[in-house]
């Protein structure tokens, strides 16, 4: 089976907006079982909250738990603020209803990656990890936990393979690499029937003509983005440069080919 690569807004709208699939993938990466209302794509608050123009990719609410999950799909390496704030707003937004400060929904936000990440302008650090969660929740001095607000913010990437990464995180990481790089021969747990759906669904058997067209042009805003993220790696790497670190480690560090640093070197 031959599948769609999933890095494409299209065909990941396409998977993950079926409610099998929704379903299965909310119960393995965050582990409830949720009854969504509706799963909405491009949601965004009206009116809206500050000067930002949110839209979440996908959007689900189960109003009899209170849950709000979103999320968001990139295929391109971004800084983790703006998906901080895609959280943030799913949670402060529930105010406008409320006559307190009480947030009655539990919001899961869910950013998968498929670019690995760039190195941090801050700590000068790369991240190398397919998995990371981010909770709200206060720790005392002992450093003890108080599940006081139980929010969760979600990176899955899978660019960086963990041995020690869970099946059920596991099983949708591969699809999604595998879609990328094996399209055609994908090796995907097809025992898990959330993921067997998913793949099913994106298979090219499954795909319309007027599917492909949109995501032909989908995939040409990508190579725009694409190009803006090489001249990014270069410009990190004429700063990591300055810092006398081997042509290998700041290939390693950027993304760029040995190469490609050797030649900033030498233009220096």
């Amino acid at each position: 089976m031959t599948i769609a690569r999933l890095d494409n807004e299209v065909f990941f709208k396409k998977a993950f907006t079926d409610e099998i699939v929704f379903k299965a993938f909310v119960k393995d990466i965050i582990g409830i079982e949720i009854e969504p209302d509706k799963i909405e794509t491009e949601k965004a608050f009206q009116p809206k909250l500050g000067n930002i123009n949110f839209k979440y990719d996908i959007f689900a609410e189960d109003s009899k738990k209170r849950v709000v999950i979103e999320i968001q799909k990139v295929e391109y390496d971004h800084n983790f603020d703006r998906f901080l704030h895609y959280h943030l707003q799913a949670i402060t937004e529930q105010q406008r209803s409320s006559e307190d400060y009480t947030v009655d929904k539990t919001v899961y936000t869910i950013v998968v990656m498929t670019a690995p990440y760039k190195i941090n302008e801050k700590t000068r650090e790369i991240y190398r990890d397919e998995v990371l969660i981010s909770s709200l929740n206060p720790k005392n001095l002992t450093g003890i936990e108080r599940k006081i607000f139980n929010h969760e913010l979600i990176y899955l990437n899978p660019n960086y393979k963990g041995k020690d990464t869970p099946t059920n995180y596991r099983d949708w990481l591969d699809l999604i690499y595998e879609s990328i790089h094996h399209p055609e021969n994908p090796n995907v747990n097809t025992q898990n029937a959330g993921v067997k759906r998913a793949a099913e669904i994106v298979s090219f058997e499954n795909i319309s003509p007027e599917e492909w067209e949109e995501a032909k042009i989908e995939a040409s805003k990508r190579k725009v983005i694409k190009l803006e993220r090489e001249e990014e790696r270069f410009d990190i790497a004429r700063k990591l440069l300055k810092r006398n670190l081997s042509d290998e480690a700041i290939a390693e560090d950027t993304g760029l080919t040995v190469e490609q640093v050797r030649a900033l070197r030498e233009e220096d």
